[in-house]
């Protein structure tokens, strides 16, 4: 896995309960933190817009009753636990994704999945990727369609979304990790090809050639200027990079996503209200939460109790897998490093050292 190079931003430790200071998580392992400021930024921006705009930007947004569809099979709310947010990229191949790459893929898949863990007081944050290739067990549960879909092992992460809808997600993650998702909020990728044509393009470096055509990638080595479509295709590519495999990609997400949040930080959007509407229309049309933040206000009373959390303070980790005995393609989670992870979050606890060690090579998140 190669990609560029970049400079450490100053950035305060964060601290465990009992004040011991942690080790400072390399800026190459910051995974998917994009989404969680790309949401906070949105709703802080939104909280501003005038009400005159709000019916077409609250109409955009969609929402799902995850409380409904799960009922009561979920883990306590522990008074420790403080919030937990599941945040999925999904990628559809129809409709507007169609043409988005040419990887022949069926149905919507869940292809990034994040848990963002704020403890108690809400000044620190933690963020946890699970990767897409990873077998778990899907408990029985409710599929969009309303249908009862039975219980299933080594089951494919990025496979559930498809097969039984957000909220089996929300249950599987949830009884995986012994932890209660607070929310749920889901970005599109076509929305996410046009949030980048929105503000100009995102610029990259890359240090090797990337010829990938299943995503449709083709890269020489250097600085490019990425517009949408080349921007999906990035953090979609396996192939091109690394040992082609699901951790592999995951370096070229992180090195893109650090440099969507510097495009826009460079745009100053909060300074131009015609371009902070554009952008905030683009995203609340790719955004789909969880039925209790699905309205703007809602968002931006959301945003507003996140206004403590320094992001350069954010930690991010990814879960720790071990390649499957029975196929080598795919990753299981690691143990005893998942449990300690997930134990670590449920107690408002620092995370281990080695709960951010993975068996599996290229997947070390620490």
């Amino acid at each position: 896995m190669t990609h560029a190079p970049t400079q450490p931003s100053p950035r305060r430790s964060r601290r465990a309960p009992s004040g011991r200071r942690s080790a400072r998580p390399p800026r190459r392992r910051r995974v998917w933190r994009w989404i969680a400021l790309s949401l906070v930024l949105f709703v802080l921006v939104a909280g501003g817009v005038g009400y005159w705009l709000y019916s077409d930007l609250n109409g955009n947004l969609k929402g799902v009753d995850i409380n409904e569809a799960i009922g009561d099979d979920r883990p306590e709310k522990l008074p420790t636990s403080g919030q937990n947010i599941l945040v999925l990229g999904s990628d559809s191949r129809s409709g507007e994704n169609a043409g988005l790459g040419t990887g022949k893929v069926a149905g919507a898949r869940s292809d990034t999945a994040l848990v963002m863990h704020v403890p108690q007081g809400r000044t620190e944050a933690v963020a946890v990727s699970i990767p897409r290739d990873t077998l778990v067990t899907r408990p029985a549960c409710t599929g969009k369609d309303g249908a009862e879909v039975a219980s299933a092992k080594r089951v494919m992460f990025n496979s559930i979304y498809s097969q039984a809808g957000p909220a089996c997600v929300v249950k599987t993650v949830e009884q995986m990790s012994g932890i209660r998702m607070d929310h749920y909020v889901e970005i599109d990728f076509a929305g996410f090809k046009d949030l980048v044509d929105a503000i100009g393009g995102v610029t990259v470096t890359v240090e090797e050639d990337i010829h990938d055509p299943s995503s449709g990638l083709d890269l020489t080595a250097g600085t490019h200027k990425l517009n949408g479509t080349e921007s999906l295709a990035f953090v979609r590519t396996r192939h091109g990079v690394g040992d082609g495999s699901d951790l592999g990609r995951i370096g070229l997400q992180q090195q893109f996503m650090l440099a969507l949040l510097s495009e826009i930080k460079r745009q100053d959007l909060l300074g131009s209200p015609t371009r902070t509407y554009k952008i905030a229309d683009q995203l609340t049309a790719a955004l789909t939460t969880d039925s209790d933040l699905a309205s703007l206000t809602a968002l931006a009373e959301f945003g507003r109790s996140l206004n403590g959390v320094d992001p350069s303070s954010m930690e991010t980790v990814m879960l720790p897998v071990a390649y499957d005995t029975q196929d080598p393609n795919r990753v299981v989670a690691a143990r005893p490093q998942a449990d300690q992870l997930w134990e670590a979050l449920r107690r408002d606890e620092e995370i281990p050292a080695a709960a951010k060690k993975s068996p599996a090579k290229g997947g070390s998140a620490s």
